[in-house]
């Protein structure tokens, strides 16, 4: 039996959430992803819609509330740190149950004291996330390469506001995959190898 938690941090359009599904059913374990706004929602008072939303982008506000958390931490935050709070003790409680996928959310730095995680970080290049987009997601409304860029800005912002560490750094992960070049089978391969 399978007996750690892998986190899966990914670029947009890297495929990351398809090669965490398979894994998740490779290993007979499951995969949260989209799955965790739910408890965020229970968890936060706040509404799932607002959650997705903001789960892994930093609004505007955000960047400033830390100054204002320093001296009463519950008063004064804002939706990002109280999307963050519940985010992070969902996280953990998932973490407790048992082996398990987590995909984003900063799960990687939550869980970097455990000693049963596997961090791993998913990648491609332009070409291949902009041509996965379109044909996987759907993704029309803007040009791809918008798309990946302000998705992945976001997605950088967010970790690095609530981590202070650099997003896709390879140092904060135990494992970095290519998926343009390996391919999203080969990389499910890696993972449940480890």
């Amino acid at each position: 039996m399978y007996n750690k938690i892998i986190t899966i941090g990914r670029e947009f359009g890297s495929g990351g959430r398809t090669i965490a599904k398979k894994v998740a059913e490779k290993l007979s374990i499951p995969c949260y992803d989209s799955e965790i706004i739910d408890e965020v929602a229970i968890k936060s008072g706040l509404l799932k819609e607002e959650i997705a939303q903001k789960g892994e982008h930093l609004s505007a506000s955000g960047k400033m509330s830390t100054i204002f958390t320093l001296y009463n931490l519950y008063s004064n935050m804002t939706k990002d740190d109280i999307i963050w709070h519940a985010q992070k003790k969902v996280i953990e409680e998932l973490a407790e149950k048992g082996p398990c996928i987590i995909v984003g959310r900063c799960a990687d730095y939550i869980l970097r004291e455990r000693n049963d995680v596997v961090k791993v970080f998913v990648y491609a290049d332009k070409e291949t996330r902009s041509e996965r987009i379109v044909k996987i997601y759907g993704e029309k409304d803007d040009s791809p390469e918008k798309r990946i860029k302000d998705k992945d800005k976001k997605r950088a912002a967010y970790y690095e506001h609530f981590t202070e560490m650099t997003w896709g750094d390879p140092e904060h992960y135990d494992i970095c995959l290519n998926s343009g070049k390996l391919g999203i089978d080969k990389c499910v391969e890696i993972i449940t190898s480890l």
